[in-house]
């Protein structure tokens, strides 16, 4: 699995709002049906017995007025939901109560999916959002650069190397013998690519639903207001890191058969911020495996995600929406990367170093101006 490391500092949250999607005026700007929200919101009953109109607001993080009041409303007048009083006379105040018919449907629907929470976006939604935060839109300078590596005792020519990699926007292969600075590099690079974003909770694909803001890999800044869409949390651009225990089941999508809930891989919570791939050629795939794995993502921004039902679906890569740095260590002396290989891995591997992105961390590193 997954090992998540503490998202560098980000800048003050003063313009996070001004990524923060407006919230949505009619159940149709949510990109859900009026029969899935009722799903849900009788999911959410059945597991607290009885809540507040405003307390089912907040936690679905659907605005109560203008969507969720209709929904409710549905509801109790088809017998699934009963009204129980209120501490004032707001509508927001009523508390409602599910019903024997309710908890039989609440019950149908956690059979189909058992997700219970904050109401997912669609996927296309998702995916128009990830693309304007591409962390490719980030450029540095060589004195941000210079200043971040100043731990670091490096080559000259090696930062000017790094400079134009990072500013590309596409994955980093950081090479060389042990204890040349390949990992520490990598995680110094992290904290130049500062600023904020906002994801999802989850994700809607068909009936299915992908969880993908992780309290354990992102860090969220501020609460959003009424105004707008708090489907969506603002956080720093993440960084994950993986290592030797990374295997070809981490890359897809993680299904619990009790929740029947998919869960995104690493590298879709690492989207928009950083993924580090640590000791590369110590994973219990081979890296011809990885390598044929990213061949795609790598050279057309997207990738493929296999639901339950084996259907798939197409989501941003990484290459630009998260900037990935390897170390390359295929033996106790690492090697330099080759494209002599007979298998399809070439293709991938020639990717990856064709386009700047290929570093030595040893004193034959290649030149290449930094402007």
């Amino acid at each position: 699995m997954a090992t998540a490391v503490v998202s560098p500092p980000a800048a003050p949250p003063s313009n996070v709002e001004q990524s923060a999607p407006l919230a949505p005026q009619t159940l149709e700007e949510t990109g859900l049906t009026s029969a899935f929200v009722a799903d849900l919101t009788l999911k959410l009953l059945y597991q607290k017995g009885q809540t507040n109109a405003a307390e089912l607001a907040d936690t679905l993080c659907l605005p109560l007025p203008k969507i969720l009041q209709a929904t409710l409303d549905f509801l109790r007048n088809e017998h699934f939901v009963e009204v129980k009083g209120g501490s004032g006379v707001a509508a927001s105040t009523y508390i409602y109560v599910i019903s024997q018919k309710g908890a039989e449907r609440a019950k149908e629907a956690m059979d189909r999916n058992g997700y219970v929470g904050a109401a997912p976006v669609p996927l296309a939604s998702y995916v128009a959002r990830v693309r304007s935060q591409s962390i490719g839109d980030v450029q540095i300078t060589f004195e941000s650069l210079r200043k971040a590596l100043s731990h670091l005792v490096l080559p000259e020519r090696t930062l000017r190397q790094l400079g134009p990699a990072i500013n590309s926007g596409r994955s980093i292969f950081l090479f060389g013998p042990p204890g040349t600075g390949k990992s520490s590099i990598a995680e110094s690079l992290a904290s130049l690519l500062h600023g904020n974003m906002v994801l999802p909770y989850a994700v809607l694909v068909g009936q299915q639903i992908i969880r993908v803001y992780d309290p354990s890999r992102h860090r969220p800044l501020i609460q959003l207001d009424a105004r707008f869409d708090r489907r969506w949390v603002p956080v720093a651009r993440p960084f994950v890191e993986v290592g030797g225990e990374l295997t070809l089941e981490d890359l897809d999508l993680n299904f619990d058969p009790v929740t029947k809930v998919h869960e995104a891989p690493f590298q879709m919570k690492a989207s928009g911020g950083v993924l580090l791939v640590d000791d590369f050629g110590r994973q219990r795939a081979s890296p011809e495996q990885l390598l044929n794995r990213w061949i795609v993502p790598l050279d057309r921004d997207v990738d493929f995600r296999t639901r339950s039902r084996s259907s798939r679906r197409r989501t941003p890569s990484s290459r630009r929406s998260c900037a990935g740095y390897a170390r390359y260590r295929r033996s106790p002396s690492t090697r330099r990367p080759r494209s002599g290989s007979r298998s399809t891995v070439v293709s991938g591997t020639s990717r990856c170093v064709r386009a700047t992105l290929a570093i030595s961390c040893s004193i034959s590193a290649p030149r290449r101006a930094f402007c």
